[in-house]
């Protein structure tokens, strides 16, 4: 006589399907707690430099990618070797964050999100050049939450007035 133990796979807590946002999206696939891990954002970890030789290799704009950037100062390709999260898209009042430990991104909700909500976090994309209205556009977000601020793009840091000034 033998004895079976059913074990059932945890249902996984999103999905990849099209988005009314942006091309695909990441949607919760059953209720999803104030805090929970969801997904670790995976894929191929490389440094800046093949950063913009793939970029540059594949002819697509530099706004077109699955790059997350870490704190060591290298990247995780999601579009080589990634998984779900990078279809996750933008909002500029998200429900999730997206964060670093040891070397990994893990994204977590920020607030309960229900079954069949998408999820999003925002990118605050880091753009060292002039934000002129080309490259706002470039980088355009249409999350349209009510706080949009119509881009991806992060804040520019103003130069404190005291750094401004030059000794004369």
């Amino acid at each position: 006589m033998s004895t079976s133990t059913s074990t059932s796979t945890p249902r996984p807590p999103c999905k990849v399907k099209l988005s009314p946002v942006h091309g695909n999206g990441v949607f919760a696939t059953r209720p999803i707690e104030a805090g929970e891990r969801i997904i670790e954002y995976l894929g191929e970890r490389i440094d800046w430099p093949e950063a913009l030789r793939r970029t540059e290799a594949s002819d697509g704009p530099v706004n077109h990618t699955f790059y997350f950037s870490l704190a060591d100062g290298n990247v995780v390709d999601g579009g080589s070797r990634g998984n779900d999260a990078r279809w996750i898209n933008h909002a500029c009042e998200p429900n999730c964050e997206a964060y670093e430990e040891d070397g990994r991104v893990f994204i977590h909700a920020l607030m309960e999100i229900e079954a069949g909500e998408e999820l999003n976090y925002n990118y605050a994309l880091v753009y060292d050049e002039r934000h002129t209205p080309a490259v706002k556009r470039a980088f355009g977000c249409l999350c349209g939450t009510p706080g949009c601020l119509g881009t991806m793009l992060a804040p520019k840091k103003r130069k404190s007035r005291a750094k401004a000034k030059t000794k004369t």
